[in-house]
């Protein structure tokens, strides 16, 4: 893996070892503190690049465009009424390349490693992580081109994994607000607030080509800021669970991508 991860600096080749162990606890320190970590310069500048050359023609010719209105729970919510503020309708729009579309890509070897999914389930004081059988859902790279945006959201899941692999000329930051809500209290009014561009907690961090960031979402209400220039911003998702055999239904999969296979 020294081709495509810096190992030196994160030896995430090295589990139990003593620099090993302190990287697990730096990274579960951010966990606590910001509700996420970030490995900047996991991936080589270089390496990040060839990736996303190696990739254009795919989103060119092949990559599903993924555009929708949505609230930020991205489903209907029955305890409020339907011109509540906390309901209002946001854009989501991005390009997305699936894990069947980027066969022999480095991001694929990355995923699969035991030692990745190892370190992480450890910095997230998980027993243990699985990849998902999905064959089109276990990774995906997603492009964000001009005027488009990831916009405010929830996750499903507990903690979501990305590498960026190209940063646009402008724009495209990852703006969150940790702890909007939690498992008990929806905080509905401050949702509103954030989506009024009223919650003075919210921050925006700018991360550069290469960067690992693992992100705990479920209470976390975050989003990724409209691009700007030519330059898109083009993420992978990695997708991992606590349990194995994990796949996406046919309409999930139709909803994500545009078809089930």
């Amino acid at each position: 893996m020294q081709d495509i991860i810096d190992l030196d600096r994160y030896p995430l080749d090295r589990p139990g070892s003593s620099d090993w162990q302190a990287l697990v606890e730096r990274c579960r320190a951010d966990l606590v503190t910001r509700g996420m970590f970030d490995l900047d310069g996991l991936i080589p500048g270089d390496v990040a690049a060839s990736m996303v050359e190696a990739m254009i023609p795919r989103f060119a010719s092949d990559a599903f465009l993924h555009e929708r209105m949505h609230n930020i729970y991205f489903k209907p919510v029955e305890d409020l009424p339907r011109d509540h503020p906390a309901l209002r309708q946001l854009r989501t729009a991005n390009r997305t390349l699936c894990a069947d579309q980027i066969a022999g890509s480095p991001l694929l070897r990355l995923y699969d490693w035991p030692e990745f999914a190892r370190f992480l389930a450890a910095a997230l004081d998980k027993p243990e992580l699985h990849v998902m059988d999905d064959p089109l859902a276990r990774v995906n790279v997603m492009a964000y081109g001009a005027g488009q945006a990831l916009n405010w959201h929830f996750d499903r899941s507990e903690f979501t994994t990305t590498l960026l692999l190209q940063a646009p000329e402008a724009g495209g930051g990852f703006e969150y607000r940790t702890d909007l809500r939690s498992d008990t209290d929806p905080n509905y009014d401050g949702v509103a607030r954030l989506l009024a561009g009223e919650d003075p907690e919210s921050q925006i961090v700018t991360l550069r080509p290469g960067t690992l960031s693992v992100f705990r979402g479920r209470n976390t209400a975050h989003r990724v800021t409209p691009v700007e220039g030519a330059r898109a911003r083009v993420i992978a998702v990695f997708s991992y669970y606590e349990r194995p055999g994990v796949t996406f239904t046919e309409a999930e999969r139709i909803g994500f991508y545009g078809r089930a296979r």
